[in-house]
């Protein structure tokens, strides 16, 4: 892979492929830059893709203390590699991190985010204990149990989805990058929309959300695309809190081309 540095000296791993205008792609919790690999070659004929491993995962450094503003400095990086200005995509906990980059004023084309996990009123939220809960796990290196305790709390998962997602094969790396849930944690904060902030926010965006994702996900999207000045929500053919890559590719390439 290649690297790059951030701001304050962390090493970032990126991938870089295709012809056209730059897209960074940026996953959500559990993932490195692998999670998109059966969705750049959809976009590649037409867009040129930065894909990463964000800071803790994979081959990407971390450092002593975990902030939003670092991450977001990551962006940035990735941003000057492509030449200064790229169009952004974010997915799950990832959307958020790419509307606070945007809300900080990171000079991006355009914006596209799948499903961001904000908990609108009357939906479920995690106990207030949650992140001193979480961190006291990992503490522990009770890895599996934290990845466990973040799915059912934060993420709403029954015991039978966990289970389903033990026996699954990429348990192995869930329980791997298990730290970095705590980044997520601290994104995803309270949960509530931060509407004043988006309303400030002009670039224009994409909320992408599944017609069989949770009400709860769906809610939010919604929410997100009405609360930008310049945002759009559309729904597309997916399953729980994913869109295909052979629909969302082409999707994001229509709103970056056009």
């Amino acid at each position: 892979m290649r690297k790059v540095v951030s701001r304050d000296g962390t090493t970032i791993a990126y991938e870089k492929a295709g012809d056209g205008p730059p897209v960074v792609l940026l996953g959500g919790g559990f993932r490195d830059h692998t999670v998109f690999t059966w969705l750049v070659p959809h976009m590649t004929q037409s867009c040129t893709t930065y894909i990463y491993d964000r800071r803790g995962r994979g081959e990407s450094g971390d450092a002593p203390q975990y902030a939003i503003e670092r991450e977001v400095e990551d962006i940035e990086a990735l941003i000057a590699q492509a030449g200064g200005e790229a169009a952004v995509f974010g997915g799950s906990s990832g959307a958020i991190l790419a509307l606070e980059a945007a809300m900080a004023g990171v000079k991006m084309s355009k914006l596209a985010l799948l499903e961001p996990p904000y908990r609108m009123p009357g939906f479920r939220r995690p106990p207030a204990d949650f992140p001193v809960r979480l961190q006291a796990l990992l503490d522990q290196d009770k890895r599996g149990e934290a990845a466990q305790y973040f799915l059912a709390e934060l993420v709403g998962f029954s015991q039978e989805e966990i289970d389903e997602w033990r026996a699954s094969p990429m348990w192995a790396s869930n329980e791997a990058m298990a730290h970095t849930l705590v980044y997520d944690t601290v994104l995803c904060g309270d949960g509530r929309l931060p509407v004043e902030r988006l309303a400030r926010t002009d670039v224009e965006t994409l909320v992408v959300y599944s017609d069989h994702t949770g009400d709860w996900l769906s809610a939010a999207a919604k929410a997100t695309a009405a609360a930008l000045p310049n945002g759009r929500g559309v729904e597309l053919p997916g399953v729980w809190h994913k869109v295909p890559p052979e629909v969302l590719g082409p999707a994001l390439v229509e709103f970056f081309t056009a």
